[in-house]
């Protein structure tokens, strides 16, 4: 599944892949990607979002 909602990725998805640009900048389960986010980009976007 592909969504810009990312309560729903978090909640159904077993992996979850966030793109910034067309490139993959962080990947893995949501635990990973929602809590522990090694990417600054991707930690700034779901401040902005979540």
């Amino acid at each position: 599944v592909v969504t810009h909602e990312m309560g729903f990725a978090r909640d159904v998805a077993d992996h979850v892949i966030f793109m910034d640009k067309a490139v993959i900048v962080e990947q893995g389960t949501p635990e990973q990607v929602f809590e522990h986010t090694e990417n600054e980009r991707t930690r700034s976007f779901l401040g902005m979002v979540m």
